[in-house]
């Protein structure tokens, strides 16, 4: 690790100077006026089936993803497999639920689903939680995304003190603030084509010629064992539940929180039509059986006892399992290939982060700036504060991974599941009823956010004790009497902020406070409007 790999560095370098032409070649892409926010922020909502396809995985399935995931079965074994089952529990939510979140958002001129809130509940207030709430959520989500390139940097050689340490890593943000700056949605949505074509080719070429150097899977699942990485998860006891609860509620509380995340709203706001929104419902499963391949690459990683190999102990000693995919990679492939893998964890990076901060730039605009600051702000004022908003986004979430560092980046952004699924009683219950009330919605998400960050706060972090020696798992030990229950956290809360917000609702009702106006009728959320621009690729 102390050198340089140089064949690598270059392909590296050449597959991601080609996504930084790509990028800035996306303002001319169909090209709309980008002084517009609904142009800037969701491209017009012209994308098609194909291309909001691949805008959809990259942004869903993010470079952290890629060494995440593989990296958690590698480090505490098969509790972290439930990131595969719950993204197809996902899409089943997504065929029936986005469908009405596009409508009603295409009939008002949404943008955000803050606006939503804004407009169904007559809530301003309301829609404020749930804009900084996406934001909070999402920024270190971001950083997580830097992270990614950070690891594969490092595995690439490429190190030093002080600034120098950090210098790659700033060059590949400011490349990614300038073509974002430039191009809007449209940048990641076209980088999209290459990241998941790379990813793909990265990840076959991964599970048949690995397994066939170390020996089969048979040899595979036998060092598992031997590394005593449970397998199977733990069955209940008389006194506890196992990690049954905690894999299904887990699998179940992410699924519910993937498409509340501001930047899957605005995958799904961009398409074109209803039925893009179905039919990628239905084809983005592929993603998850890619995601359970990926999945496999922390067995092989362990199979190949890179731990005791002495050129990743710098690696594994700053990154944790987060390192076990770019050692295997480095171990098992040629240099050219290394640099083709690395620059498909780097540029699968760059999309994610895009859509994160342009997401977030939205809410910030629509919900807080026009909100509360410039209420005559113009399009053209929007779209202006929304550049320079995506600016200060990605410098905040830079300054995250840079400060805080890796672990404390993994711990927060645990909190962001906990935090965005706290929405879900205004967003998705709001696009069936109306019953409600604004203020018992707004209590309870309060009160889900508190319970939520508290539960989060009492799990110990011992790898970070000087800064911040909590928030280490999003699993929380629900004691009910000697019986102990370990499940998400974030599902916890969120039952505690829907039994709140439903017995105000009658307390508010009884008390005859006013509900506010709701601006939305009920054919709004079933209509599919007329396309009006040329689609992309449908």
């Amino acid at each position: 690790m102390a050198n340089v790999n140089v064949t690598a560095l270059i392909v590296f370098i050449i597959l991601f100077l080609l996504v930084t032409v790509l990028g800035f070649l996306a303002a001319r892409w169909r090209q709309g006026d980008l002084r517009q926010l609904n142009e800037r922020g969701l491209g017009g909502r012209r994308f098609g089936t194909v291309v909001s396809w691949f805008l959809l995985g990259g942004d869903l399935y993010t470079a952290y993803t890629f060494i995440a995931v593989p990296g958690a079965l590698f480090a505490t074994g098969v509790i972290n497999f439930f990131a595969v089952p719950y993204t197809i529990i996902a899409y089943p939510f997504v065929f029936l639920v986005m469908p009405r979140l596009w409508s009603v958002s295409k009939q008002h001129g949404y943008v955000t689903p803050a606006d939503f809130v804004r407009g169904r509940y007559g809530s301003g207030i309301l829609a404020l939680a749930v804009a900084l709430t996406g934001i909070l959520a999402t920024m270190p989500y971001i950083a997580l995304q830097l992270l990614g390139i950070q690891v594969v940097l490092s595995a690439l050689g490429i190190q030093g003190t002080g600034i120098f340490a950090d210098l790659p890593l700033i060059i590949a943000f400011v490349i990614l603030a300038a073509y974002t700056y430039t191009s809007g949605l449209r940048a990641p949505a076209m980088i999209a084509l290459v990241k998941d074509a790379l990813i793909y080719i990265t990840v076959i070429a991964a599970v048949i010629i690995i397994p066939a150097q170390l020996g089969g899977f048979g040899t595979i699942f036998g060092a598992v064992e031997a590394a005593k990485k449970p397998l199977i998860l733990a069955a209940p006891t008389a006194t506890s539940a196992g990690q049954f609860f905690a894999f299904s509620s887990l699998a179940l509380g992410s699924a519910l929180a993937l498409f509340l995340y501001p930047h899957s709203v605005t995958g799904v706001l961009a398409s074109n039509s209803r039925n893009v929104i179905k039919r990628n419902a239905a084809l983005l499963p592929a993603y998850s059986f890619l995601l359970a391949l990926i999945a496999l690459l922390g067995y092989m990683a362990l199979a190949a006892h890179l731990t005791k190999l002495p050129e990743f102990a710098a690696g594994f000693k700053t990154y944790g399992g987060t390192f076990a995919v770019p050692a295997l990679i480095l171990h098992s492939f040629p240099a050219w290939f290394v640099g083709v893998a690395f620059a498909a964890i780097a540029i699968g990076a760059l999309v994610p982060s895009a859509v994160m901060s342009i997401a977030a730039a939205n809410l910030f605009t629509r919900n807080v700036y026009k909100e509360y600051i410039r209420p005559n702000a113009t399009d053209a004022e929007e779209s202006s504060v929304a550049k320079i908003t995506s600016l200060v986004v990605k410098l905040g979430a830079l300054a995250f991974i840079l400060l805080l560092g890796t672990q404390n980046a993994i711990n927060l952004q645990l909190l962001g599941g906990i935090w965005i699924l706290q929405t879900l009683p205004a967003i998705i219950i709001g696009l069936y009823t109306r019953w409600l009330h604004r203020y018992a919605l707004l209590i309870g998400w309060a009160c889900g956010m508190l319970v939520g960050t508290y539960m989060a706060y009492l799990q110990p972090s011992p790898a970070v004790p000087k800064l911040i020696p909590h928030f280490g798992s999003s699993v929380y030990p629900l004691h009910l009497g000697s019986y102990v229950i370990g499940g998400y956290a974030a599902l916890y809360a969120v039952i505690i902020n829907l039994v709140v917000a439903a017995v105000l609702t009658l307390v508010f009702n009884l008390a005859h406070i006013g509900q506010g106006n709701d601006a939305t009728a009920q054919g709004d959320f079933v209509v599919e409007p007329a396309v009006a621009v040329t689609p992309m690729l449908d």
